[in-house]
C-alpha cells in the first residue's frame, strides 16, 4: 500500500517575492526526485506535493514586482503543511484586517493539525491570527519590533529558526534566505535528515547556523512623531563617538533627565545608550567590511576607549566577534568589487 505523500501549500498573496515562493516549491519538489538523477542516472520518487494556494482560488494572481503567477488551488483544504514565505510590506504597514481570509483558513489548518511553517515577515499572519500569543517566535530582523508589539509573542531576533507551539506545529524562519533553513528543516522533520542533506549539497543551502544578527543592521528610521527626540536623533547620528553622548543628548533635548529618557524610549523602542551602541556598531561593521584599521583602533573611533568591553558587546549584538564579521562579510565585500 503506497502511503500518501505530505501535502505542501505555499501560501500566495500580492505582496508575496516570486524567488522565495517558487525557491521553497522547487526545493520541496525536488525532495526524493532529484538526488537520484545525480546518482542513478534517473530521477527518483517525489516526497512532497507541493501546491501554490492563494484565496482567489487559481485564477492568475499578480504578486510583488508585477509577477502574474496561476495558483493551484484556493483555500477550501487542508494541507498538512502551509508555508507562508513573506509580506513585502514596509514594517508600518497596516496589517489589522489585509489578510482576514488568509488568517481564518490558518486558524482552521492549525485546528486541524497542520504545520505552520513562515519565513520572513510571513509571521506576522501567524500573529495577525493570534497563533502566536505565547509563543517564541521569529522573522525578519527588520520586522522583530514589530512582532513584538503584539500581545505576549516572545520575539527572538538572533534566531534564524524558531520552533514551538502544540506539537512543535509552528514553525518560523527568521528574513531573506533562511527560507532555505525552513524547507531543509521541514524535510528533514517529514522525510528524513539524509535527503535534507542531499538538498543541502544539491542546491548549494549553507545553513545560516550564526543566526541572523550578523546580517541585521538598524532597522529604526528616525522617526517624526517626536520632534524634540528627531532633533536628538539627528544631533546623535553625527556625535555618537563622542564621551559622555547620552548626557550631551539630554543638555541638547532641553529636557529633565527623566522626561528625556521616557519620551526617547517611547518614541525609538531603545533605551538612548542603547541606540548610540547602536550607531557605533553600525559604523564599526562598516569600516570592519572596507578596511584593515586594528579592531582596537576601530573600537576607539567609534568612541569606546575600552577595546576588550567593545570586543564583548559586539559579540554579543552581532553574533560574530569583529575578527570574525571581518573575514565573513569583508572577504564577501572585496570579492564582489571584483
Amino acid at each position: 500500500m503506497t502511503m500518501q505523500k505530505p501535502t505542501i501549500a505555499l501560501l500566495a498573496i500580492p505582496e508575496v517575492a516570486a524567488s522565495t515562493l517558487y525557491g521553497v516549491y522547487d526545493v520541496f519538489a525536488a525532495a526524493g526526485r532529484d538526488w537520484p538523477v545525480l546518482i542513478e542516472g534517473k530521477a527518483g520518487e517525489p516526497l512532497f506535493v507541493p501546491q501554490v494556494v492563494a484565496c482567489t482560488g487559481t485564477r492568475e494572481l499578480t504578486i510583488a514586482n508585477g509577477v502574474r503567477i496561476v495558483p493551484d488551488a484556493g483555500l477550501d483544504w487542508v494541507p498538512d503543511v502551509v508555508c507562508i514565505p513573506e509580506i513585502m510590506l514596509p514594517p508600518q504597514a497596516v496589517l489589522e484586517g489585509r489578510y482576514a481570509e488568509e488568517v481564518e483558513w490558518l486558524k482552521r489548518c492549525h485546528a486541524d493539525g497542520t504545520i505552520l511553517a513562515t519565513a520572513c515577515s510571513g509571521a506576522l499572519l501567524l500573529a495577525e491570527s493570534g497563533l502566536l500569543r505565547g509563543e517564541d517566535a521569529t522573522t525578519h530582523w527588520a520586522y522583530c519590533d514589530v512582532l513584538a508589539r503584539y500581545p505576549d509573542v516572545r520575539v527572538h531576533p538572533h534566531r534564524a529558526l524558531v520552533v514551538g507551539g502544540t506539537g512543535n506545529r509552528l514553525v518560523m524562519a527568521g528574513g531573506g534566505t533562511s527560507w532555505s533553513d525552513l524547507a531543509l528543516y521541514l524535510i528533514a522533520r517529514l522525510a528524513s535528515v539524509d535527503e535534507a542533506m542531499h538538498l543541502a549539497k544539491l542546491f548549494l543551502i549553507d545553513w545560516h547556523a550564526a543566526g541572523q544578527l550578523p546580517f541585521a543592521m538598524l532597522a529604526r528610521t528616525r522617526q517624526a512623531e517626536d520632534a524634540v527626540i528627531a532633533r536628538c536623533q539627528t544631533w546623535i547620528a553625527e556625535h555618537y563617538d563622542e564621551p559622555s553622548p547620552v548626557a550631551s543628548l539630554i543638555e541638547v533635548s532641553g529636557l529633565s533627565e527623566r522626561s528625556f529618557h521616557r519620551r526617547f524610549r517611547k518614541a525609538t523602542g531603545l533605551t538612548p545608550m542603547e541606540y548610540v551602541h547602536t550607531l557605533r556598531l553600525e559604523e564599526a561593521k562598516q569600516m570592519l567590511e572596507t578596511d584593515k584599521t586594528p579592531v582596537d583602533a576601530i573600537a576607539e573611533a567609534v568612541g569606546y576607549e575600552d577595546g576588550a568591553f567593545f570586543g564583548r558587546l559586539f559579540r554579543r549584538k552581532v553574533g560574530l566577534t569583529p575578527a570574525q564579521y571581518r573575514r565573513r562579510f569583508g572577504g564577501l565585500r572585496k570579492a564582489l568589487a571584483g
